[in-house]
């Protein structure tokens, strides 16, 4: 009778794998939670005075969350999500390229 020792090595590195993509979810999520808790600490307890330092600090902690869920989340990372990667980065593009014509109409 063969030996599966070949089927057992494929099965270990697949669970190896799919352990250490948990870990990175876990760790991602756990980042987000913080990252949601410092934002909310900033606008209650106004720890910060300067409202316009406020924005940018919570649009950059938006930012990074947005990332975390793509890569992390959605998989954007993996292998075969390029079509879906190229629409959401397309979309992106479209909604800054929106933004930036309107904002040169009003303000020009």
């Amino acid at each position: 009778m063969a030996d599966n020792t070949n089927t057992n090595k494929v099965n270990s590195y697949h669970k190896q794998k799919s352990k250490d993509e948990m870990k990175k979810q876990l760790i991602s999520f756990a980042l987000m939670i913080g990252f949601t808790i410092i934002a909310f600490g900033i606008v209650a307890t106004d720890v910060i005075v300067d409202k316009m330092f406020i924005v940018p600090v919570l649009l950059l902690l938006a930012v990074v969350q947005v990332a975390f869920q793509f890569y992390y989340f959605m998989h954007m990372k993996d292998k075969g999500h390029e079509l879906p990667s190229m629409m959401i980065y397309g979309g992106i593009f479209a909604a800054l390229l929106t933004i930036a014509a309107l904002s040169v109409i009003v303000w020009w």
